[in-house]
């Protein structure tokens, strides 16, 4: 998937949330396309790392201090990229913040800065992105989803929330273009549970250190789902992993079944063993890979149960291959009971 496809030229990509977890590797993969890549996000050290990636790959970077709440400093960055790398053609929202906590034990204020971030973030970066594509009647807008879009989990209530409403920000809009015969695009990508730091700079109130409910994938599968969706961006929505997929029809088909299965387990699936430190660095209000502090890169601590595969993402991005097997298995199986039927 970092290999250029021979139809697509060197385009400008806007990755937000770049500096580490999926926008990091989302932001390498197209940089070994060759891309300018714009990087978002609020950690100078992770923006550095993120940059050299890119260079590294065979792509162009621009790196940009911003925090997505600030709706101003988001356009401003739009600015900046379009004068110094060229009309955006990608844009991908990825930026987020959360709280693990039950929701009685996250303040009002920590409520609302992860709301500012993980959903205003995206519909600041939508409308810098639309100002400037609209004009041209040309551009792709993806927005970085989950699972958790469609399903609310424990422990994870404002999170939940915010990619809840993405996803109804989005159908909207997505609405609004299909009605006005626009040429710019509007897709969404579900995720899995993802190996990503997150999970050691997150703010927690839980007793153990957090984790990502098994299966857990590589971020690098995720961006090649990014990346595909991008490329294709006329479907309304794709889903990465086995996982995704099974909790989102388990939810469409019996809810309230979940309902009660992830009482009983949603809080011990969240927890690794490690006991959480109460002095851990917290990304919520300042990043924790800025000039003071590490670059944390693409990965978490979870590489030993981590999968680099989905099936799921492969059947997805190839219905036409899957449906011919399942005609042809079904063709077989006609032909070899009429042939017992004949004998």
């Amino acid at each position: 998937m970092g290999q250029r496809r021979c139809d697509v030229a060197q385009r400008v990509i806007v990755v937000t949330g770049a500096s580490g977890g999926v926008g990091r590797a989302v932001a390498r993969l197209f940089g070994a396309r060759g891309d300018k890549v714009a990087l978002l996000a609020r950690g100078a050290d992770g923006l550095d790392g993120a940059a050299e990636d890119v260079m590294a790959a065979g792509g162009t970077p621009l790196a940009i201090e911003v925090d997505v709440a600030d709706y101003e400093a988001v356009d401003g960055a739009a600015a900046m990229i379009e004068e110094k790398l060229g009309p955006i053609d990608v844009w991908i929202n990825d930026a987020f913040s959360s709280v693990f906590a039950p929701f009685t034990q996250i303040t009002p204020a920590e409520f609302k800065r992860i709301t500012e971030v993980t959903y205003l973030g995206y519909v600041y970066g939508t409308r810098a992105a639309l100002d400037r594509m609209l004009p041209r009647d040309a551009g792709t807008i993806v927005q970085v989803g989950s699972a958790l879009a469609y399903r609310g989990i424990p422990l994870q209530s404002a999170y939940c929330g915010a990619k809840h409403a993405i996803q109804g920000f989005n159908e909207s809009l997505r609405c609004e273009l299909l009605h006005d015969k626009s040429k710019v695009r509007v897709t969404m990508v579900q995720l899995p549970a993802v190996n990503t730091p997150q999970f050691d700079w997150v703010k927690s109130r839980l007793s153990n250190k957090a984790q990502p409910v098994p299966p857990i994938y590589q971020p690098e599968v995720v961006a090649r789902g990014i990346a595909y969706a991008a490329d294709h961006p006329r479907r309304r929505e794709y889903w990465v992993g086995g996982s995704t997929a099974g909790t989102l029809l388990a939810n469409a088909i019996a809810p309230g079944i979940l309902d009660r299965y992830l009482a009983r387990t949603g809080y011990s699936s969240q927890q690794d063993k490690p006991r959480h430190e109460a002095d851990q660095p917290a990304n919520l209000w300042h990043p924790v890979d800025d000039e003071n502090g590490p670059d944390y890169g693409a990965h978490g601590r979870f590489d030993d149960r981590s999968t680099s595969r989905s099936v799921q993402l492969w059947a997805s991005q190839h219905h036409g291959l899957v449906t011919a097997g399942i005609a042809g298995v079904a063709a077989a199986a006609t032909a070899a009971v009429a042939g017992l039927v004949r004998r």
